[in-house]
């Protein structure tokens, strides 16, 4: 709770930067209420162990961005699927690559996943860079792939295995 303004305030002053990327926005989606509902649903997903959804904070408790970990399968799979989301004012400073390098080694070696997916939107120039410099393969392209802002979207797909995975990037 104690981190509703902060959240709302980077999601509000981000607008245009993250809807091109970002599910359809409807009026309310940083109320308090969704906030709520949101973090409902989050705590029963991780109590589930089917997402683990976690906030990038700096050094000086500012909330940068947010990360999900969810369509989890364990198994003879071992395999999740990675979407993330910075502030505008806090982009391009490596803090999203700093996060993921950390959270990639997390899934790695102490959940035992053998491979992360990703999937950007193919004019999403950041985000695919990110995911190349993070020694993530392009594995294929799909279309129609996600609902964003209101279109359906094609994607690149992407994936990083625990064997290619060296915890640092290019």
């Amino acid at each position: 709770m104690a981190d509703y303004k902060k959240w709302k305030n980077i999601r509000e002053s981000s607008k245009g930067f993250l809807t091109p990327w970002e599910p359809t926005w409807y009026p309310g989606e940083h109320s308090l209420k969704r906030y709520l509902k949101l973090l409902t649903i989050y705590s029963q997903k991780r109590k589930n162990n089917t997402q683990y959804s976690y906030f990038i904070f700096n050094k000086k408790n500012e909330l940068l961005g947010g990360i999900n970990v969810f369509n989890i399968k364990k198994g003879i799979s071992q395999s999740c699927t990675i979407g993330y989301w910075i502030g505008e004012v806090h982009a391009n400073q490596g803090y999203m690559t700093r996060s993921l390098l950390a959270l990639l080694y997390h899934l790695f070696n102490n959940l035992y996943f053998n491979r992360v997916e990703a999937a950007c939107v193919p004019n999403n120039i950041p985000s695919k860079s990110l995911l190349k410099r993070l020694g993530f393969d392009e594995e294929g392209y799909a279309k129609d792939y996600l609902r964003i802002n209101g279109r359906w979207e094609d994607h690149i797909l992407f994936s990083l295995r625990k064997v290619s995975y060296h915890g640092q990037h290019k």
